[in-house]
């Protein structure tokens, strides 16, 4: 472009022709303003506008969002008698679907008296981005009807809005359209983006199998199948397609890392983790932002700190997600107050948003900092104008909960503006739950299954508080109501890792292979703690039966198995990594800690709320969960 304006400007009679080509260039190679720039220019000397040069000038628009100018060329080009032309049109479809105006996209659109297949796609386009994916299919069909073929680019539109909906049966329809009008060979985004879509609606099956019948894979087929696994919470098949793709691809790219890395935090693969560092460091992404931030995640999901710590302080470029990563890790490790000097620290050079906020809420809240973490909700409005979302209050009332200031907590639910969400009144319900309130418990459920008749959690929830109160009744009354409405309650299973190699324990679980060992070494530690005074919180078993049976159900929680199974297969004084799929209830909480003292372990839990350290008969959470 420097070169063609030299020789532009050394012309001295211009036509409409060379100034449109040097808008369009410049509009085309992202210098925006440069193109607005010489629109002025051309107005100055009085040449006149024509339909090649609008769409550029409007285009430049978009790309800034200048919203007023973008109105100011529209009412321009109205008075020049240009509104009609398609070409133009299409260009306002497009501009206006930029700004987030959906009322003019639909206006300018309604108002062509023609319309081409760039109009359609504009349409759709603007609609997917600005979040009205169901009007978006409805327009594809509304195309249809009109005879209008689609093409690649109109078919990217509507799986977009599939994605968004998670609307499989669309997305389905759709492939059948793609089929039935050979549009597969069109180009290979349309492969990518149904492999995604079937990937982001739940129907893994599906997505392998186009990725499987797709013969020129890239980088990005393998990125969403990869990245599909992850979502659905199958991170073992994701990392076995990352060594395939290896294999049979070549290098990764920086999306592929995070989603890898993605996959060992959510099943505290360390080993795999620490190997896969180092292929990262090799292939020269040991610097990216991205990557560097996915590893801290990574680490401290790990129950490793330290190499979080490090990764940080090693990354030359910090940004908003980067102090925002560190803060959470510190917050799930019990590090409140490294969470606080991570975050004072960060506002010397960047201005919080609102997920910094809520990651500084959450560690305060794991490590009972009420006062804290009241100052800093109360200074997100008055010092950095940034009104709490329904977020920021969720982790307020998880914060006054775990405290015990539950009508403190439920006052704050009152006072806001907007209904709260199910995850506000769900922080209550746990509040409830660990100090036994049975009054706001109702409430807080009640509430939740208003919004949400299907969420098994909050019927567990409230099931479980009966069942501490011996309230048998209520306990039977709340799981037929589970049973009527068929729901499912996600079973309790822990993982662990050995040698590089997983092992998932169930509750009571029987199917490996050294079942009998482990069972006898569970009854072994039963027998040792027992002499060492240790008495069952029989109030971790929600069911109505014998002490006797109770005390059994409780040693063959998924997470005792796990710890046995390592115990015998590890060297004395190895740390025990454990990550269980629900909460660790109180009973199992107060075993390990007596275990690691027992057995001179480190046992590294993680469950679904928190890492637990446990060391020496006490755990870095201070009992505090």
């Amino acid at each position: 472009m420097a070169e063609a304006h030299v020789i532009f400007d050394q012309i001295l009679v211009k036509n409409s022709f060379l100034w449109n080509s040097m808008i369009r260039g410049y509009a085309c190679d992202g210098d925006s303003i440069k193109a607005l720039s010489l629109y002025r220019e051309m107005m100055f000397f009085g040449q006149k506008f024509d339909n090649f040069t609008y769409p550029f000038v409007l285009k430049a628009c978009g790309d800034l969002g200048l919203v007023e100018i973008g109105k100011k060329v529209h009412c321009e080009l109205v008075v020049n008698g240009f509104e009609e032309d398609v070409y133009v049109g299409n260009s306002l479809v497009a501009m206006y679907g930029k700004f987030g105006d959906i009322d003019r996209v639909r206006i300018v659109f309604d108002r062509m008296p023609k319309r081409d297949l760039t109009s359609w796609n504009s349409l759709i386009s603007g609609l997917v981005k600005n979040g009205a994916s169901s009007e978006a299919l409805g327009v594809f069909r509304r195309m249809r009807c009109c005879g209008v073929i689609a093409d690649g680019t109109t078919i990217l539109g509507v799986l977009s809005a599939c994605v968004n909906l998670a609307a499989l049966e669309h997305g389905r329809a759709i492939h059948g359209y793609v089929i039935c009008n050979n549009l597969v060979c069109y180009n290979d985004f349309l492969m990518n983006s149904l492999i995604e879509m079937y990937c982001s609606c739940n129907s893994m099956a599906e997505a392998i199998k186009l990725f499987d019948e797709f013969m020129q894979k890239d980088v990005v087929s393998w990125n969403s199948l990869i990245s599909g696994h992850v979502r659905n919470r199958d991170s073992f098949e994701s990392l076995r397609l990352f060594c395939r793709m290896f294999v049979e691809h070549g290098l990764p790219d920086q999306v592929t890392l995070v989603s890898v890395l993605g996959a060992c935090a959510e099943i505290t693969a360390l080993q795999f983790g620490i190997s896969f560092h180092a292929v990262i460091c090799k292939l020269g992404f040991g610097k990216n932002v991205m990557v560097g931030t996915a590893l801290i995640d990574m680490y401290s999901k790990c129950g490793t700190i330290l190499c979080s710590e490090l990764v940080f302080e090693e990354m030359p470029n910090k940004n908003m997600v980067s102090w925002s990563a560190m803060i959470t890790a510190y917050g799930l490790c019990g590090k409140g107050r490294e969470a606080l000097s991570t975050f004072h620290e960060m506002k010397g050079s960047i201005i919080p948003d609102e997920g910094v906020f809520t990651s500084v809420l959450s560690a305060c809240s794991h490590a009972g900092l009420v006062s804290e973490g009241k100052e800093i909700f109360h200074s997100m409005g008055k010092e950095y104008n940034c009104e709490p979302l329904q977020s920021h209050y969720s982790c307020m009332i998880d914060l006054l909960g775990r405290a015990g200031y539950l009508d403190e907590a439920y006052e704050l639910i009152q006072k806001i503006e907007v209904q709260p969400t199910s995850d506000i009144w769900a922080a209550l319900l746990s509040a409830c739950r660990l100090y036994k309130n049975i009054e706001l418990a109702e409430i807080s459920a009640h509430k939740i299954i208003e919004m949400n008749p299907d969420d098994v959690s909050s019927y567990i929830a409230l099931s479980n508080i009966y069942a501490i109160k011996k309230r048998w009744d209520d306990v039977e009354r709340v799981r037929a109501m589970v049973r009527d409405k068929k729901l499912q309650k996600e079973p309790g299973c822990s993982f662990v890792e050995v040698d590089k190699v997983f092992y998932r324990f169930m509750v009571g679980d029987k199917s490996n292979r050294q079942t009998v060992k482990i069972y006898a070494k569970l009854k072994e530690l039963s027998m040792q703690l027992q002499l060492a005074g240790y008495k069952p919180d029989l109030s971790s078993v929600f069911y109505n039966v014998e002490e006797e049976i109770m005390e059994k159900m409780l040693w063959e929680h998924s997470e005792r198995l796990a710890i046995a199974f390592a115990i015998i297969n590890t060297v004395p004084g190895t740390p025990i990594r454990i990550k269980k799929n629900l909460r660790t209830c109180d009973d199992c909480h107060t075993v390990t800690k007596l275990i690691s003292k027992l057995t001179g372990r480190e046992i590294i839990m993680r469950d679904i709320r928190r890492y637990h350290h446990f060391k020496n008969g006490s755990c870095s959470c201070g009992d505090y969960w």
